[in-house]
């Protein structure tokens, strides 16, 4: 029902979009008849003076189009000697090949967001003021749906981001306030922030624990709220190719894929992904040590954990050998860690590889403390076909034994932090070890990904993924079992703002069952495998 309600919105709002065109043709080469494609200086008076007629004539003039305008009066957008831009945006989900951690360097002009509502903003005081101050404010709408094999409420899991199968859904609805450094010019240092609130299904997978976490982690809430970045940043020219410190909380690196829906290829996530590192907070140095290397380096307080967590620790009203003290660690995956990555990018930009180690610490069993060591890779083959690998081990130690029998009384008697009483959902699974006789082990999760891209039209990307699972010891998806997965899926852009993106994917789990299921609920998976046709649409502002 959103999805109809929003299409007859679209539609409607074009029907409008045609009729003012044709009562407006006439009235001089640069009213609604002039073409600011054609020439730059139609834009104004295309656009209108008011903010509603402003808003939908941006959308009107982009549609079917991949690019916004060009403005012969901005300055360049990258460095002239920097690596080849690789993709397009359209229809790729971005330009660069993505790192994390850092506004891009050496190709990030302020005010460089293509956004509806800033150009409706524009001719206001509030407009200038916000251009002035080289500040932005966007953000998209993404509701989708999905048909699935699997019945169970929850039961799509451990596929992701269609928790309930045959379903229809907000995935996403996201504001951006944010000001991006000059990383271009070599002259002066410049600083950046973002804040970016998401509200939807989504925020089941960005949640860090002490930060709104209630809403998974006591109620499992259908939709909730969050803030998976809120950051600033100072980019300082002169060391080296420039120096980017971020600090906050923000995406972790390196992905391919990311929490936010525009910069995927596909609807659906990769199980690789599901089950990874998704935010830091703490600081991040990028480095490009020259045009070509780029080196990262941060300090955290672990993963999807926050810093007044660190050292916090609760009552512990059945000391063991797990852990023996009156009280216990809030969350022991809430300490000092550091990440390390390298970067390199040919000079044609073709090619890339990133190789890091994530939110690296001691290791013990935490809400998301994950030792990821990984990796990406992407080769660009032609203008039309590219490729996007990435493979990463992670694990945990001193994870609970679910074989063994004191294992199961120390968690059912509240001795651990994640325990009923203190988390009564989604808490951090025990693992199955290979012997019953140790009270916990390490649980290992290991990795291949691979997108194969196809652009077929300045507006239209197919992507074909593949990847293999292995959870060993079942402790990230809650089944000891191997995994295979391939989908495929379309991206179709009506504009720079509008995007479609339908798919269907197979998911197998070759061990055990793990689909059909609900650990929320009680009920266990019954399927082994799952079939997810999906499909979300995307309007920017």
């Amino acid at each position: 029902m959103k999805i109809a309600f929003l299409a007859c919105v679209a539609l409607a709002a074009f029907g409008l979009i045609d009729a003012a065109q044709a009562g407006d043709a006439g009235r001089g080469a640069c009213a609604y008849g002039g073409d600011p494609y054609k020439n730059y200086n139609c834009l104004e008076p295309y656009l209108g003076s008011d903010f509603l007629s402003r808003f939908i004539n941006y959308y009107r003039l982009e549609w079917g189009h991949d690019v916004a305008p060009a403005d012969p009066k901005l300055p360049p957008g990258r460095r002239d000697y920097w690596p080849a831009t690789p993709q397009t945006l359209p229809p790729m989900p971005f330009t660069e090949w993505p790192y994390g951690g850092s506004t891009n360097l050496g190709v990030t002009r302020p005010n460089s967001v293509d956004s509806p509502l800033m150009v409706a903003m524009a001719n206001t005081p509030f407009g200038h003021w916000l251009d002035d101050m080289h500040i932005q404010v966007y953000g998209w709408l993404d509701p989708g749906g999905n048909l699935s094999t699997n019945t169970v409420r929850g039961g799509n899991a451990p596929a992701a981001y269609s928790y309930n199968p045959n379903n229809v859904q907000l995935d996403q609805a996201v504001l951006y306030i944010e000001r991006l450094p000059d990383t271009v010019q070599k002259d002066h240092i410049d600083w950046g922030f973002r804040i970016a609130p998401i509200y939807g299904e989504n925020y089941r997978y960005t949640t860090a624990f002490g930060l709104w976490s209630y809403q998974l982690l006591n109620q499992n809430k259908n939709n909730g709220y969050d803030m998976p970045m809120a950051y600033g940043e100072v980019f300082i020219p002169w060391v080296m190719e420039g120096l980017n410190i971020r600090f906050g909380r923000y995406i972790s690196i390196p992905d391919i894929e990311a929490q936010l829906a525009p910069n995927n290829y596909m609807y659906s996530h990769s199980m690789t992904y599901t089950f990874d590192n998704y935010t830091n907070t703490g600081i991040e140095a990028t480095l490009a040590a020259t045009k070509n290397w780029i080196l990262q380096a941060g300090f955290s307080a672990g993963t999807e954990s926050l810093p007044w967590h660190v050292g916090a620790r609760i009552a512990n009203p059945f000391p063991s050998a797990l852990y023996p003290m009156q009280t216990m660690p809030k969350d022991p995956g809430a300490v000092p860690s550091f990440t390390l990555g390298v970067r390199w990018s040919s000079d044609d930009g073709n090619d890339n590889i990133n190789l890091v180690a994530n939110a690296i610490n001691g290791g013990l069993w935490g809400y998301n403390n994950l030792q990821w060591y990984g990796g990406t890779y992407y080769h660009k083959f032609n203008d039309q076909w590219h490729i996007s690998i990435e493979s990463y081990n992670e694990h945990q130690n001193n994870v609970p034994n679910l074989l063994n029998a004191s294992a199961l009384a120390i968690i059912a008697n509240g001795g651990t932090p994640f325990s009923p009483q203190y988390m009564p959902f989604n808490a951090p699974g025990g693992a199955i070890c290979k012997s019953a006789a140790v009270l916990s082990c390490t649980a290992e999760f290991q990795t291949a990904l691979m997108y194969l891209n196809y652009k077929a039209t300045p507006l239209d990307n197919i992507s074909y993924r593949a990847e293999f699972v292995d959870d060993y010891q079942g402790q990230r998806t809650g089944t000891k079992t191997r995994y295979i997965e391939t989908g495929i899926g379309w991206q179709h852009w009506f504009s720079p703002q509008i995007e479609v993106r339908p798919e269907v994917s197979y998911y197998k789990s070759l061990d055990a069952f793990a689909f059909n299921g609900n650990p929320n609920l009680g009920i266990p998976a019954n399927r082994n495998y799952a079939i997810i046709g999906a499909a979300d649409i995307i309007i920017h502002f």
